[in-house]
């Protein structure tokens, strides 16, 4: 009898299509659910009977109590190798080998300035008005070039995002709790004497940081109002980095002119989920990872981590399962 593989959250039913499912294809059977399921409830029904999951990034949380009612469940692929949503000791515990995929930082960079150009030059205002007959020009775009990017956070996707700030010919600064003047050089920018610096000093602010104890909340209401009425915001990282209460309050009275986020504290959003009427913002349902490229190594690697199971070993291990 065949192994059943279900891929979660398979919303553009791309993943069949995005690998080469040949070499697992006589012995699993491949199903794609392209609809979110949102409660545990609903994941342990759907998921019951599969022996495989493939699920993507941090969607879908993976805790003790779930485990515990997929009697099934031998394999867990994650794409990334590193999800905090995973009960990794529970999974230990369950029998449940957990693996993942590479992931290339470059769709994250390049969603990052689709977003911050289109908040600079009013790009979905304009698009909209002109699509339904509205005014001519209704907005004036902000300049790039000669402007300050701050980044909080200058790893392997903040480093990127500078350099190509840098190209515009934007002043680029960088700012997080362990960032050092010698990295900053590297990266031909400049470091931030404090965060509340960058953020009273920078047209732009792009977050690049990755989720913790540390980092979550770090912008809250009293960060947000240091910022310039002028300034923009931009977060490609993880919601809970910016209190979500706090920017739709900035957003709402004009604390700053305007952000564009691509990650929410709930997802998919809700039909009513404020964000989805909120002023001022250019919002984008959590696209950054997903990209031809991307989606071809995500799969193309749980193929083999697939193949390397079924022959009895198993290849990129993660949460040390």
């Amino acid at each position: 009898m065949k192994l059943r593989c279900a891929l979660l959250d398979d919303f553009q039913s791309a993943a069949t299509a995005a690998a080469d499912w040949s070499p697992v294809a006589e012995e699993v059977e491949v199903v794609s659910f392209p609809e979110h399921f949102a409660t545990e409830d609903e994941l342990a029904a759907a998921l019951a009977d599969f022996d495989v999951v493939v699920t993507l990034r941090e969607r879908v949380p993976f805790p003790a109590s779930l485990l515990a009612r997929l009697p099934r469940l031998r394999l867990l692929i994650a794409s990334g190798m590193r999800n905090s949503v995973i009960d990794f000791a529970a999974a230990e515990q369950y029998g449940v080998t957990v693996c993942g995929t590479a992931s290339s930082s470059t769709p994250p960079v390049e969603l990052t300035w689709a977003l911050l150009l289109g908040l600079a030059r009013g790009l979905v205002t304009e698009s909209h008005s002109l699509r339904h007959n509205g005014p001519w020009q209704s907005t004036v775009g902000t300049d790039l070039h000669g402007s300050r990017l701050g980044l909080l956070g200058l790893g392997k996707i903040g480093s990127r995002v500078a350099t190509i700030g840098l190209a515009f010919g934007m002043e680029v600064s960088a700012w997080s709790q362990n960032l050092t003047g010698e990295r900053c050089a590297e990266a031909g920018v400049t470091l931030a004497t404090s965060k509340e610096d960058l953020l009273a000093t920078s047209d732009f602010v792009s977050v690049h940081l990755a989720l913790s104890d540390r980092t979550r909340g770090l912008l809250g209401a009293p960060e947000l109002a240091l910022m310039r009425p002028t300034a923009h915001l931009v977060n490609t990282s993880r919601a809970a980095i910016v209190d979500q209460d706090a920017l739709l309050a900035a957003l709402r009275t004009g604390t700053i002119a305007g952000a564009a986020v691509d990650v929410f504290d709930t997802e998919p959003l809700p039909p009513n989920h404020p964000m989805r009427s909120a002023p001022r913002l250019l919002a984008t349902p959590h696209l950054g990872y997903v990209s031809q490229a991307n989606y071809g190594t995500y799969y193309g690697q749980a193929v083999e981590n697939i193949r390397a199971f079924l022959d009895g070993g198993a290849v990129r291990r993660i949460g040390g399962v």
